[in-house]
């Protein structure tokens, strides 16, 4: 059996903060591979919210009442509001794998709604990530080191791996499949590397194996805009951010982003933003 943990000060006390909106308390892994056994029971639970994320393996988990089981799968999230009864196994034969960590604070419930966990659910599928494990991870280091600052990068963590759990739950899931999400992945990478090149979607479609359309309808439903609307939206951003921080004029910032036309660049950027170019730089010089 492999664990790691870190805590809070050192201390593996249980504890309820009301201080501050958010406290991280404690984080940790468990990886059971000839261990037979390893269980939790606490019948009155614990002052602190725990999230135990199943990155391998299952977990047996008894809500409510000791004597009901739910298997949880890999892939798969479990919270634990405080005063909850908690009551789990994890099985060496099953090759259970986890991280977990624990949190109070006095706006924990406000903060879990906002980020999409209703109050009467106890599991999510969020699916299984090595961003995840990394959060994780780096949250474990950071109760471990101790280094300035620490109990505030704690949080920002924490808000971060709720925020990929949050988008993961709510993005259609039209896009499990692999190969279509690594095509996607590469769609989106190259047109963010390329934006300001003459791209053809016809024919990054057809380097890819893909028919146009088939293309265009799933990079939608992946990015929520069509290829051509997603680079035209870089272009823009940057040239946008070109004319609030330089001094090249409205011709060489169009050039940069992609447009040799200056004119249709202009209407193109008055057509998004509101303003012309021109017009656009006037106002942020005001500021």
């Amino acid at each position: 059996m492999y664990m790691n943990t870190g805590y809070l000060n050192h201390s593996h006390m249980d504890f309820k903060d009301k201080s501050r909106p958010l406290v991280v308390g404690s984080c940790g892994t468990y990886r059971l591979s000839s261990h037979p056994k390893l269980p939790t029971y606490r019948p009155k639970g614990r002052l602190d919210y725990q999230i135990i994320y199943i990155t391998a393996g299952c977990g047996h988990f008894h809500f409510d009442n000791v004597d009901n089981e739910t298997i949880v799968p890999a892939g798969n999230i479990v919270l634990y509001r405080p005063k909850e009864l908690q009551k789990y196994e994890y099985y060496g034969k099953d090759k259970t794998e986890v991280y977990w960590i624990h949190f109070t604070g006095n706006n924990v419930k406000n903060i879990l709604r906002q980020y999409g966990f209703p109050d009467k659910e106890r599991v999510f599928q969020v699916g299984t990530s090595m961003e995840y494990e990394q959060i994780f991870k780096r949250i474990i280091i950071e109760l471990q080191r101790c280094q300035d600052n620490y109990e505030e990068m704690l949080v920002l963590l924490l808000r971060h791996l709720l925020i990929i759990f949050h988008r993961e739950l709510t993005r259609e899931h039209i896009s499990k499949n692999e190969y279509l999400d690594h095509e996607m992945d590469n769609a989106v990478t190259f047109f963010s590397e390329n934006y300001n090149q003459n791209i053809s979607i016809d024919d990054y479609a057809a380097s890819r194996g893909m028919s146009v359309s088939w293309f265009i309808r799933n990079f939608k439903k992946y990015t929520g805009s069509t290829p051509m609307q997603f680079i035209v939206g870089i272009r823009i951003n940057n040239a946008q951010m070109l004319l609030e921080t330089t001094t090249y004029s409205i011709n060489e910032i169009s050039k940069i982003v992609g447009y040799d036309n200056q004119l249709y660049f202009s209407r193109l950027f008055h057509k998004l933003k509101g303003y012309s170019p021109r017009e656009y730089r006037k106002i942020r010089n005001k500021f």
